[in-house]
């Protein structure tokens, strides 16, 4: 009888001194490698960055030294924990270059 279990994600990692103040830049070409349902971004630069999920708008904003903690079971059907960020989905970033990272990490059900 298979049985669930909980995989992370492969860390992706930008160093930040190579992002624009206004384009954005992709901090994983590949994108998710699975469906999450948890993912944390992890801002370790001195400079306050920009997100986005489109390449396009603003989506939210990370301040330095500081993380974001997206569950998206959180909005899911009572009952039906189906809510995840797509597999493939391409996180942007943009801010002024700074020293340090940007870390995506997250994790996802595997049968």
């Amino acid at each position: 009888m298979p049985k669930d279990s909980i995989k992370p994600i492969v860390l992706q990692t930008l160093d930040t001194s190579t992002i624009d103040a206004v384009a954005w830049t992709v901090v994983s070409a590949a994108g998710l490698e699975a469906p999450c349902f948890s993912l944390r971004i992890t801002n370790t630069s001195g400079n306050v960055l920009f997100i986005s999920f489109d390449g396009v708008n603003d989506h939210d904003v990370l301040l330095n030294n500081d993380h974001l903690d997206l569950s998206f079971q959180t909005n899911s059907r009572p009952g039906n924990q189906v809510a995840q960020l797509a597999k493939g989905t391409v996180i942007y970033v943009r801010g002024t270059p700074a020293v340090g990272n940007i870390h995506v990490s997250g994790w996802y059900h595997a049968t």
